[in-house]
């Protein structure tokens, strides 16, 4: 049976009015001469970005044309001299572009800094392809130098043997692992050292597997700019003392030397309860950091290291970045220059910062506020 013409054109008519109703209910089905750009995922994206690190946008997350600016690119905007840093292995590849992917639909796909990435061996040509299909960002590869990454030759082999098995014994998490400890050093004394992160003031660390909740409508680089912040971070926690028996022995003998180092109205209430005397374990849980390089670089911060380094116990024990980054930081910049980022959520197993009242709606953050670290332990 043939179906009259006019039925067609009824037809027409419905499906036609169903995208608009779409397009005015959903941001998803916004037609593309909006200038908002559909991402691979799924999310949409200006096409510029505001000047301020704090623009003034609408509470659906998604900066309107009004917001935006009205001539130019994405490129015009004020941006910081900074970059993504990711520590990663070959291995590591798909667990990183997870990460890679919501870091650029919530942050990056508007703000467009540039990835380094470093490895103890020679990127994979796999490597390269996939994790710079996931942004527009140019990025960079860089190996590291075997002194700034394998056991000293002047470690005691036998000693750090010892240590191993006991910590082994006592089921202390990564106790065993040369490897572990060889990252921690790294990070915690050579990152801010490779030539290929040299010409950029502020980082923001990216590790495989992390989930980022929320989105990000302002440049947290540029409020560390802006406001001289030093270190940002999102989850604090006590350290496990059994990996750090002797570490704050060792610091309270670099402050003796360097009493001249530590600026009045720092951060040493958070460290210790007793003004200095003891280590009450607190750090910032380091796989998350906004930093800046230059505050690593600076003459207190790598002489610390240093005297760390030279006391072995990042392989007599198992001293991570997480402390040294964190006692550094509290040590020698004023308390006001470390920054919470409590509207960033942010999950690194097994715990999840996510932000609270009025910071998880306007960062549309799709995580349970009552799953949240902040007040634990």
């Amino acid at each position: 049976m043939m179906i009259p013409r006019w039925k067609y054109v009824g037809i027409a008519a419905g499906v036609l009015f169903m995208i608009h109703l779409l397009a005015s209910i959903h941001p998803t089905y916004r037609a593309t001469t909006s200038p908002f750009q559909l991402l691979p995922s799924g999310g949409w994206r200006p096409e510029t970005a505001p000047d301020s690190a704090y623009p003034k946008w609408g509470g659906n997350g998604t900066p309107s044309a009004d917001d935006l600016k009205e001539n130019g690119a994405v490129d015009d905007r004020r941006r910081a001299n900074a970059v993504f840093v990711s520590l990663a292995r070959n291995s590591d590849l798909w667990e990183l572009l997870s990460s890679i992917r919501q870091m650029e639909d919530r942050f990056n796909h508007w703000a467009k800094y540039e990835y380094v990435f470093l490895n103890e061996e020679d990127f994979s040509e796999e490597f390269k392809r996939y994790t710079q299909s996931m942004t527009k960002s140019k990025c960079h590869y860089g190996k590291i130098e075997p002194d700034h990454w394998y056991q000293p030759d002047w470690i005691d082999e036998d000693k750090a043997t010892k240590a191993r098995e006991e910590m082994i014994r006592k089921k202390v998490i990564y106790g065993h692992s040369v490897p572990y400890r060889n990252m921690c050093r790294f990070n915690s004394g050579f990152f801010y050292q490779h030539p290929l992160l040299a010409n950029y003031d502020y980082y923001w660390r990216i590790e495989p597997s992390i989930k980022y909740f929320c989105d990000l409508n302002y440049d947290p680089f540029l409020v560390m700019q802006d406001e001289k912040k030093v270190y940002g971070f999102t989850i604090s926690l006590f350290e496990y003392i059994e990996t750090i028996p002797t570490l704050w022995d060792a610091v309270k003998e670099f402050i003796a030397e360097h009493p001249d180092y530590l600026p009045e109205g720092n951060a040493m209430k958070f460290l210790s309860d007793d003004g200095g005397e003891t280590y009450n374990k607190c750090h910032f849980w380091s796989n998350f950091e906004i930093g800046d390089l230059n505050f690593w670089r600076s003459q207190p911060y790598m002489e610390f290291f240093d005297y760390l380094d030279k006391k072995g116990g990042f392989y007599y024990e198992r001293w991570g970045d997480a402390p040294v980054h964190s006692i550094g930081a509290a040590l020698f910049a004023k308390k006001e220059q470390i920054h919470f980022f409590e509207d960033i959520g942010y999950r690194h197993e097994p715990f999840q910062h996510c932000p609270q009242g009025e910071a998880h709606s306007r960062g549309n953050c799709m995580c349970d506020p009552g799953n949240n670290f902040d007040w634990e332990w």
